[in-house]
């Protein structure tokens, strides 16, 4: 092979590896996989921990418009719920040196909130997209895939159809 076409060959191999792919393990019916929220309190959250309860992982950043959107309503349908069992884990995309603009939000919020820290989640892809969300049933299988909606903000009548059907069913 000639220098050229190695050079080539590499150069389109870099640009493959810094595609903004999501690969990932989910499948909707199939088991959620496992992820902590670290909270800025310093508590710590697993998904394994919850089973009974109906989970969102929301995934965002202080400096997405559309997170900034949908993070109210989140919260207020998250305080809403908490009495059927809903419990939503926000996960911030934002940098350490921003944890004053992250509090901020995070302090207007009614569930727990964490920086997430590596944009690479085990079993979620790389988080690359925001904002994006998964919704997991009680018995720990994931309803909702994220990566697959058309327009994955929240609305309240996107919250009616996917969560509140989940919240009204029990084990």
């Amino acid at each position: 092979m000639n220098r050229y076409v190695r050079c080539m060959t590499a150069a389109m191999m870099l640009m493959v590896a810094a595609l903004p792919l999501h690969a990932n393990d989910l499948s909707v019916g199939k088991p959620a996989p496992p992820i902590t929220l670290n909270t800025l309190d310093g508590k710590h959250i697993a998904l394994g921990d919850l089973r009974g309860k109906v989970v969102i992982l929301t995934f965002w950043a202080t400096w997405c418009g559309p997170c900034q959107q949908e993070l109210p309503l989140l919260s207020q349908y998250a305080r809403e719920h908490a009495k059927d069992g809903l419990i939503v884990l926000g996960f911030s995309l934002d940098e350490p040196d921003d944890m004053k603009q992250v509090r901020a939000v995070a302090d207007r919020l009614s569930f727990p909130v964490g920086l997430l820290g590596d944009p690479r989640v085990p079993g979620y892809g790389r988080i690359w997209h925001l904002p994006v969300s998964f919704t997991i049933d009680r018995n720990g299988l994931l309803v909702d895939d994220g990566w697959k909606d058309e327009d994955p903000s929240w609305t309240q009548a996107r919250l009616e159809n996917i969560v509140t059907p989940l919240l009204r069913s029990s084990n």
